[in-house]
């Protein structure tokens, strides 16, 4: 009766459920008149209608031309200075030391004059420096001081191919407007021209919208130059003629390698013919000696090379020129063409020797670019780079480090997209001054000018790397420097240093120059391979030698037992037995 009972139920119908029991009510919570008006301020905000969505502004074509602006060059470095080396404090301070030395070198060089510098650097506040640097160069005339120090891109290297160090008319006018950007304070310049002549002091601004030099401050100087720094008096130089830059900048002072101290040091290292004097910002002096007395070959400056000039530059040319036809222009304007040579160029291009050159239509001159390409040319000069030279490559490194062995070795100039360069490459092994578990020093110099920073990106690193030091009985892992108490160094010569930016930290991975770096330190390698196998080879033989010379007393006293001598004839034979052994090793 129960089962029909349940049948009767529909399916779909559920049963009810028993009543869950009261839940247990809430306490009571009176309102106060403040949370009365908190709790009605939602509602009435929910109650206000939602602000209308503000209408989408559609610019036209002349209000998008009228935002349009040129930029000058100081604005652009303004913005960006970490491309010139300006992106930290610790490297701003070393960045204007080396702007100031590099021209001052430069400029003593030029006018034959064995350089004199003196680096002053004085601490005004933890984080502020002044900067001076002295030289006795030629001096600068007056009409010159504005531009050179106050307007970037202004010098007289750009245009030239001649080994220099500076190159494109930029680092000391920056260093001035960083000094600007981050004091407030101008850059300070004294200059004389000879001791019968007055110098000239400028205090100058640079003004970034216009990149042109602003005058602050101008007053004409009787006699010698003014000291370097008036505290330092231990330093205290006057020369008849010559330059003084003092800025001061935002920066911070470290020791090490990457730092002022480090850069000073590898400068006179390359420059063996400059005496240097540098105070460090704890008063701390440094004298470096002149080691060469005569100035290094002066660099000559060459015309291009025409396998190194681009469509775009050939074409510039032939408008520029003031030949008077396409023979005369080619001959005229590059290097290594003599005018039968142009004559075979131009008939080559399908062109008329008679031509015109500003003429030249974007054909023609594609049509010539072809032609010069395919010609058989000359190298590039090769008499025209000015190398440190070997000798003075090893004085310079006997003079900064102590090692057991060293080696040097100048390429010849090789050439690339036309422009001709020269690898010197130098070490140091062994000693007790260079760790012997660590990674190797690189020391990397271009065109005289320490590299301090950026070895990863730069190419005499690369070429380091991928040369197989094990060969020369140096550990190296995979990818790596090797690892032994060494310390190589790198020169790169050319009239057109390939940089990675313009900071000029590190050198392009160009296969030409890579080439003749791994040629150059496969050179000294050998060299060092050598040394290291005689002495593996000395240390062997003298370990064979102590131990016979530790068994010569026992064979005498078993030749005295087999022979029945005396112990007179028994010290003789050891004696004799001894000498043998001498004579072999000194042989050896």
């Amino acid at each position: 009766m129960a089962k029909r009972q349940l049948e009767l139920i529909p399916r779909n119908e559920k049963k009810e459920r028993p009543a869950k029991k009261a839940a247990s009510k809430p306490a009571i919570v009176r309102a106060t008149p403040k949370t009365a008006a908190k709790r009605a301020a939602p509602k009435a905000a929910a109650a206000k209608p939602a602000p209308a969505s503000k209408p989408i502004v559609r610019l036209t074509a002349t209000d998008l031309a009228a935002r349009q602006r040129e930029i000058s060059v100081s604005e652009f470095f303004t913005k960006n200075r970490h491309l010139l080396g300006f992106d930290s404090p610790a490297k701003a301070l070393l960045t204007t030391v080396k702007e100031a030395v590099d021209n001052a070198l430069d400029a003593c060089e030029e006018a034959g004059i064995l350089p004199d510098l003196v680096i002053v650097i004085s601490e005004i506040s933890e984080t502020r420096y002044k900067v001076v640097v002295q030289d006795n160069g030629p001096g600068i005339v007056k009409a010159q001081i504005p531009r050179i120090f106050g307007q970037l891109l202004y010098g007289s290297k750009f245009h030239t191919l001649r080994q220099a160090r500076g190159q494109q008319g930029i680092g000391i006018s920056a260093a001035g407007m960083y000094g600007q950007l981050t004091t407030g304070k101008p850059i300070r310049i004294a200059s004389h021209t000879g001791s019968k002549k007055p110098g000239h002091e400028y205090e100058i601004q640079i003004d970034t919208k216009r990149n042109q030099p602003v005058i602050v401050s101008e007053r004409e100087l009787d006699g010698n130059q003014p000291e370097p720094d008036k505290e330092k008096r231990a330093v205290q130089r006057a020369f008849d003629h010559g330059t003084r830059v003092e800025l001061e900048i935002e920066a911070t002072y470290k020791k090490g390698r990457h730092s002022v101290d480090g850069y000073i040091e590898q400068t006179a290292m390359a420059n063996p013919h400059a005496s240097v004097t540098y105070v460090a910002p704890d008063g701390e002096r440094h004298e470096y000696a002149r080691v060469a007395q005569e100035l290094p070959k002066a660099p000559l400056e060459i015309k291009p090379h025409p396998h190194g000039v681009e469509l775009g530059i050939l074409l510039k040319m032939l408008h520029e020129t003031k030949a008077r036809n396409i023979v005369s222009f080619l001959h005229g304007e590059f290097s290594r063409v003599s005018a039968p040579v142009a004559e075979e160029i131009a008939k080559a291009a399908g062109l008329a020797v008679s031509m015109s050159p500003q003429k030249a239509a974007r054909e023609q001159a594609e049509s010539l670019y072809k032609a010069i390409q395919a010609a058989k040319l000359m190298a590039p000069q090769s008499n025209v780079l000015s190398p440190i030279g070997e000798e003075l490559l090893l004085e310079g490194l006997k003079k900064q480090i102590t090692a057991d062995f060293y080696a040097a070795t100048s390429r010849s100039p090789a050439v690339y997209r036309g422009n001709p360069f020269l690898v010197e490459a130098a070490l140091a092994y062994g000693g007790g001054s260079l760790p012997g578990d660590e990674l190797i020093t690189m020391i990397r110099f271009a065109n005289r000018v320490p590299l301090l920073y950026q070895q990863s990106a730069c190419a005499i690193t690369k070429s380091v790397i991928q040369t197989t030091w094990k060969t020369y009985g140096i550990q190296q892992s995979r990818g790596a420097l090797p690892a032994a108490p060494m310390v190589v160094m790198v020169h790169i010569a050319s009239v057109w240093v390939p940089f990675t930016s313009e900071s000029k930290e590190a050198v392009a991975s160009y296969p030409e120059i890579m080439k003749e770096i791994k040629l150059a330190i496969q050179d000294v390698g050998r060299k060092l391979g050598l040394y290291i196998r005689r002495g593996l080879r000395e240390a062997d033989a003298e370990k064979k030698r102590s131990y016979i010379e530790k068994y010569i007393p026992h064979i005498g006293i078993a030749l005295q037992e087999i022979l029945g001598i005396d112990d007179k004839r028994k010290e003789k034979v050891c004696a004799t037995l001894k000498d043998t052994l001498e004579r072999s090793r000194n042989n050896d």
